[in-house]
């Protein structure tokens, strides 16, 4: 048999050859950018033009061979027990990720690969970073089909083409129970309240790079005001009051372009956002030009996070987000319902096995001591250098604020005791913080990785301590807990976990 056959019959299997062109394509895109540039900076385009258009054939030529020598040094294997991926044109990388390694698999179709009908398929296993394993690009069916393998095999189904295996059908995610939708009204108000100022950030950075192809000084007020004078002459007869009316100007045209800026990014990231409760756990789909297509399995939800904002509150607007097995903290995103009602949260909660918290909840705050040993290590310093500067004529008039900020140190640490609150109920541990801005988090018991007590030097002599819990997306920590509170969590969560068979859980 020739090795294209020998691979076959040992089930290897190579990625989408429009892959090739994807690929291709990236490479032209990456390189389009610079070539303009370049050529404007070398004269324009009326010479320019006629070098950038045999660059790009080559870019392109280049691209073509190099995505062609790629795909088809990369292979993968579904086997048994794993998935095998060898890659590599002079050295060869082969690695082999067991089904109980993978966490999760989620499906991601970027612009140009979802032209092609092409999806990128990583295999999460909550090591993050470069540890995952990644296919690009693969048919949707395959995708699709390798998802579902993988699940199969970590609930312990035969693999399909074994003879003891049932026949199966075309690979495709079950279509579930709704749970949870935004249409374009609800991702307009999202995106009002998504304020963003990225695109100034962009856009001076960009004057200030490329400021040698403007005709005038970007940052040259009196520039400015020469060429307003003539739409803009009756604003320069108020007086000191066009300061006033300029700025209030400014800051108006600034609020908008944010407000613009928030609502394209929510309906990019977010368009025809959906969750969704399988058999296989809870899909989420959304996207205008990347489209991303992840399922979590319930039982693998270690904690829910329910968040708001400032003036998302005012409203009655909060966010659900899951933390899994699969997440690592850097990069994985598990919002599920990302601008929601409470009621429209409630549900999302119960069906990931957890509960909010009740009007019997019996929360508890943190050691006054803890925060009372904050202020004064905040304020003392502060006082003590505004005091002194009341004797140094030249930054007298520093003391005063000086003073405020040791004020508001203080009014902070108590604030900050107010409204924080910890709380374990027989299956869940709950913290609530935050009244500007709250937070409230809820870890299983059963699924928390790690119970640690730390005390300083004064945290021993005061009596309290912090108590942390390890998660896969981080930690959940309790800061200042008097020692017998911390003490008393840490077994409650202990005893939970001892009481666990973890051979009988779902993997």
């Amino acid at each position: 048999m020739s090795t294209a056959q020998e691979e076959i019959a040992q089930g290897w299997q190579r990625t989408h050859r429009l892959a090739i062109a994807v690929a291709a394509l990236r490479g032209v895109q990456q390189a389009l950018i610079p070539l303009v540039l370049v050529t404007i900076g070398s004269g324009g385009f009326g010479g320019g033009v006629f070098l950038v258009v045999p660059i790009l054939l080559a870019i392109l030529s280049l691209g073509v061979g190099a995505a062609w020598l790629k795909w088809r040094r990369l292979r993968y294997r579904v086997g048994e027990s794993d998935i095998k991926v060898e890659q590599g044109l002079i050295s060869r990388h082969a690695r082999s990720v067991p089904y109980e390694r993978i966490q999760d698999v989620s499906l991601e179709q970027k612009p140009i690969p979802r032209l092609f009908g092409l999806v990128e398929v990583r295999f999460e296993t909550g090591a993050g970073g470069k540890d995952e394993l990644q296919l690009a690009y693969v048919s949707m069916e395959e995708g699709e089909r390798l998802r579902e393998v993988v699940r199969d095999q970590r609930e312990g189904v035969a693999l399909a083409g074994d003879p003891a295996a049932p026949e199966q059908g075309p690979a495709g995610e079950p279509r579930g129970e709704l749970l949870f939708a935004m249409g374009p009204d609800r991702l307009l108000t999202f995106g009002l309240f998504s304020f963003s100022l990225v695109v100034i950030a962009v856009i001076a950075g960009a004057a200030q790079q490329f400021d040698v192809f403007l005709s005038f000084d970007p940052w040259d007020f009196s520039e400015w005001e020469d060429r307003l004078a003539g739409p803009g002459a009756w604003l320069a007869g108020l007086g000191w009051a066009s300061r006033i009316v300029g700025g209030m100007i400014l800051f108006l045209g600034l609020i908008v372009l944010g407000m613009v800026t928030g609502v394209v990014r929510t309906f990019l990231r977010d368009w025809d956002f959906r969750l969704e409760k399988t058999p296989k756990g809870f899909r989420r789909r959304r996207g205008l030009l990347t489209k991303t297509d992840v399922v979590m399995p319930a039982h693998r939800v270690q904690a829910v996070t329910v968040g708001t904002g400032l003036m998302r509150k005012l409203w009655g607007w909060h966010g659900l987000s899951f933390i899994s097995l699969a997440q690592d903290a850097k990069s994985a995103n598990h919002d599920v319902a990302p601008f929601a009602k409470m009621e429209e949260i409630a549900p999302i909660v119960r069906e990931a096995g957890f509960a909010l918290p009740a009007d019997t909840t019996d929360w508890r705050r943190p050691s006054s001591k803890y925060r009372t040993d904050k202020a004064l290590l905040g304020a003392i310093p502060l006082l003590l250098v505004g005091f002194v500067t009341f004797f140094l004529e030249p930054v007298v008039w520093l003391g005063p604020i000086i003073l405020a900020l040791a004020a508001f140190e203080v009014a902070h640490q108590y604030y900050l005791w107010l409204h924080e609150r910890h709380a374990v109920d027989p299956r869940q541990v709950l913290s609530r913080r935050g009244w500007l801005v709250p937070r409230l988090e809820i870890a299983d018991k059963v699924k928390l990785h790690s119970a640690s007590i730390t005390q300083g030097p004064l945290a021993k002599k005061r009596g309290y301590a912090s108590l942390t819990f390890g998660l896969a997306g981080g930690t959940l920590s309790f800061d200042g807990l008097p020692l017998a509170d911390a003490e008393a969590m840490r077994g409650q969560v202990l005893d939970s976990i001892a009481a666990v068979d973890f051979a009988r859980l779902p993997r």
